[in-house]
């Protein structure tokens, strides 16, 4: 048997795509996962809509599916509170409009199982088929070069919502991740990467959610002052953990 996986959706008012997605990702998991034990946690950050009953009805009919509420907004926050909440493994995340296609996930696991810390799926490796409008291209393209000029840390995708880490990584890098909501993703990589964790990364399909709700330009000042922060105040020191290769 392999490693225990547990997979976060973090959501913000997702009703509408909810039972799509969970009945996507647990028929995915079932087929394709059944040598890991899994779990799916949707993890709510503040919804306002039908979110948590839409969830709570999820759970009831698909075995292996928790729900979370957090009473603050912020995917950071979600994750932060969901991962170090959990008993597997291997903790996750991917976005829940599943843009990301879901047959790179194993992928990701075994790369966890083979010694990485963390893998992640980058939409800018050479292999990737990334379906996206040019501006979305453009600022993602720039702001991963922005952050390998200031870091010299040679990072895949910053912040493409597809990544696994082991939870004792997580348990060493999440408490001294300041920001809580878009540039978390940032934040992890940059501490792992410059405190010599193991991150792999996997090439991707993935597909632009035209109804996507980030507001790009608010994010992309958000990573900007949080590439500052880090770049002036300096990246926090933690202790890297052995890697799950040793435990299986």
């Amino acid at each position: 048997m392999g490693a225990t996986v547990d997979i976060t959706i973090p959501v913000f008012n997702e009703e509408e795509v909810l039972p799509r997605t969970i009945a996507a990702l647990t028929e995915f998991l079932e087929h394709n996962l059944s040598s890991n034990p899994w779990q799916v946690t949707i993890a709510d950050n503040a919804s306002t809509d039908s979110t948590q009953a839409v969830s709570e009805m999820l759970c009831r009919k698909h075995p292996g599916v928790n729900y979370l509420r957090i009473p603050q907004k912020g995917r950071g926050r979600a994750l932060r509170t969901a991962w170090l909440d959990s008993q597997a493994d291997i903790v996750s995340y991917m976005d829940a409009d599943l843009s990301t296609d879901l047959s790179h996930f194993p992928q990701l696991i075994s790369a966890i199982e083979a010694g990485s810390h963390i893998a992640v799926g980058s939409r800018l490796s050479k292999e990737s088929q990334v379906r996206r409008g040019f501006k979305r291209e453009l600022i993602s393209r720039g702001y991963n070069l922005l952050i390998n000029a200031m870091f010299l840390t040679g990072l895949p995708d910053a912040q493409c919502g597809f990544k696994a880490l082991t939870r004792a990584t997580a348990e060493a890098i999440v408490p001294s991740i300041e920001n809580n909501n878009w540039f978390f993703d940032t934040e992890l990589l940059l501490i792992a990467a410059k405190r010599g964790f193991n991150i792999a990364s996997v090439p991707v399909k993935w597909i632009d959610d035209p109804a996507s709700t980030v507001n790009v330009i608010n994010t992309a000042k958000e990573d900007f002052k949080g590439l500052l922060r880090l770049r002036f105040g300096g990246v926090p020191h933690v202790r890297r953990p052995a890697s799950l290769s040793r435990d299986l």
